[in-house]
């Protein structure tokens, strides 16, 4: 204990931390026993069945099972459902296979790091030794072989506890295996599944030719009506569309020809109109000729009246 309580604080944390990691490891290992024991009870009908993983397989495998009879794959469908279900306990048992390893491994950088320690309080110390004044540092040397045996004592004392905590990890694991609890629990689950559940599941598979024929038949008279409903579906919308389709261009129809009676009657107003205006432009064509040929009268006798004026005045 007092090497321990002269040991760096670094030393203390790795090895407090390799003390947690197995206090960790063991729990996880008696819990994911326990849990597999217990399934495996239930299984064997000393306990009660009433659980969420048992419910999800007994299901699954009868949905399987009225599909493909006694050619459905039990094994498959019960690792489906530990993989779906039982997720946490594979976790537990993936760190429990690591944890061994874990352990050694931070036994050895606990190596490492009083290694390091020791070897700068070692080229401390023989940093002192090369100075002139080596009775006066012997005290600091001194402290220099203590913090170079402290660092010695990181290294060992790490290693020791990793090792034996990997030791007796490996020991439990051995009397407690969670992987063989899993697959007795997993043999049972399947001998269970197929022997009692099996026998009181209807299944939809065919057991001979005739049967089978007659499962086509069925199937093919299914598919026919479902087509049949889908094509009267069909007609039945596109008849609804086109009829109101017609409705609409009726409509429409209706509508262009009470334009079109309109654009008529502008028509035709427009063309009195120009028969109108060509009357008139008549008129005022036959009114301006006359007023030329009273013009032309006019200077005629202007002219006459001008001649004889001249005549008389001579």
């Amino acid at each position: 204990m007092n090497n321990l309580s002269a040991m760096p604080p670094v030393g203390l944390v790795v090895i407090a931390a390799i003390l947690a990691l197995f206090v960790l490891a063991v729990l996880v290992l008696f819990i994911t026993c326990a849990r597999y024991n217990r399934l495996a009870g239930m299984v064997d009908g000393k306990l009660n069945r009433d659980n969420a993983f048992l419910r999800y397989v007994v299901n699954d495998f009868a949905d399987a099972y009225k599909r493909y009879g006694k050619d459905v794959n039990t094994p498959a469908i019960i690792a489906k459902g530990v993989g779906a279900k039982l997720s946490g306990s594979l976790l537990c048992e993936r760190f429990l296979n690591n944890a061994v390893s874990l352990f050694v491994t931070l036994g050895l950088f606990g190596t490492f790091l009083g290694l390091s320690l020791s070897v700068s309080s070692l080229t401390e110390m023989i940093g002192y030794s090369n100075t002139s004044e080596w009775l006066s540092v012997l005290d600091s040397v001194g402290g220099g072989l203590l913090s170079a045996l402290s660092g010695m004592g990181v290294a060992f004392y790490t290693s020791l506890v990793g090792a034996g905590c990997s030791i007796l990890l490996t020991i439990l694991r051995t009397i407690l295996s969670p992987q063989a609890a899993r697959e007795k629990f997993e043999t049972r689950l399947e001998l269970w599944l197929d022997n009692e559940v099996a026998p009181s599941l209807g299944t939809t598979l065919a057991k001979d030719d005739a049967s089978l024929v007659r499962a086509m038949i069925d199937a093919m008279g299914a598919s026919a009506a479902e087509i049949r409903k889908s094509l009267s579906d069909a007609a039945a919308s596109f008849t609804a569309s086109t009829s109101a389709a017609a409705a609409s261009f009726e409509k429409t129809l209706v509508v262009c020809d009470g334009e079109v009676k309109k654009f008529d009657a502008a028509v035709a107003k427009f063309a009195d109109g120009i028969h109108d205006f060509s009357e008139v432009d008549y008129n005022l064509r036959g009114s301006v000729e006359r007023m030329d040929l009273a013009v032309r009268d006019l200077s005629g006798a202007m002219r006459e009246i001008n001649r004889r004026m001249g005549g008389e005045s001579k």
